[in-house]
């Protein structure tokens, strides 16, 4: 087949898988939207809300998943054509997980048991964590988080998972938190050197501790498999009363080719489901 012919028939064809998904979009009452970020949202901060519930309007509103569900809620969204974005699989606490060399045979343990299931699930990504300093220096954390995920990374890799060590700031919500700056979970996952080992970047954390958002994510993307959005100040809605720029950030993600999920991870202050579809809709560049 000739180039040009060949890269028409492509055109043609996505065009169509374009219209289709559209039409199945009209055909459920979804909202249609441009899809370049897949969104999805965090379950802990809808906890009022019952799950289902949650799937139901996260699909009508053209979401992709559902983030942060346990192993027995996986399957839940699937009901609604959706998938769990990032599931827990017992990869420690936010204060005791891979810095520590005695947390790392029960995480092992857990992710033997749990990244199948998730794999079997169509979960993509499952959360760990750091833990805390107590008083250790961020280098022999670092050693440790290295000799952690040395020990795990096969398990996602045999299995097509990724293992997402989060980052969260330590000035606000999460005291004496050690995966707290971009450089320090970047030197972790150079380190460990696996394409199932990633960060997941907290834009609201890295606001908090960081900021230069945009040039941070473009140069580290190759380490980063998850983000996670909130308003700065307050983890509430995404509005003209906080300080981030959403679309501008989300256009500086989708300039890195990355295609994975964005999960909405704030608490809303007014109507809750009003506050997601609005964020939805600000994210959908």
């Amino acid at each position: 087949m000739k180039t040009g012919v060949k890269a028409g028939v492509t055109a043609g064809m996505a065009a169509s898988a374009g219209l289709a998904s559209a039409q199945a979009a009209a055909d459920t009452g979804a909202m249609i939207r441009k899809g370049n970020i897949r969104q999805s949202v965090s379950r802990w901060c809808y906890k009022d809300v019952p799950l289902d519930d949650l799937c139901a309007y996260s699909a009508k509103i053209g979401l992709k998943g559902v983030d942060l569900l346990e192993v027995s809620e996986w399957d839940a969204p699937k009901k609604y054509g959706l998938i769990c974005t990032m599931g827990y699989a017992g990869g420690g606490s936010i204060p005791d997980a891979l810095n520590r060399l005695e947390n790392h045979a029960a995480i092992e343990a857990a992710f033997r048991k749990n990244i199948p299931l998730a794999a079997k699930a169509g979960v993509p990504n499952v959360i760990t964590f750091s833990g805390n300093r107590r008083g250790m220096s961020d280098e022999e954390g670092a050693k440790n988080c290295v000799i952690g995920l040395n020990r795990l990374k096969k398990i996602g890799e045999d299995n097509g998972v990724t293992i997402c060590m989060e980052l969260l700031n330590s000035k606000v919500n999460h005291k004496d938190y050690m995966c707290d700056h971009t450089a320090w979970g970047v030197g972790v996952m150079q380190e460990v050197n696996s394409p199932n080992v990633k960060l997941l970047y907290d834009i609201y954390h890295m606001q908090i501790m960081e900021g230069d958002l945009i040039r941070t994510i473009t140069d580290n993307q190759k380490w980063l498999g998850h983000f996670h959005t909130g308003g700065v100040p307050g983890r509430h809605e995404l509005n003209d009363q906080q300080e981030v720029q959403w679309d501008g950030v989300m256009r500086g993600i989708l300039a890195t080719g990355y295609k994975g999920y964005v999960a909405h991870e704030f608490v809303p202050t007014g109507d809750p489901l009003t506050s997601l579809r609005q964020a939805v809709e600000l994210c959908d560049v």
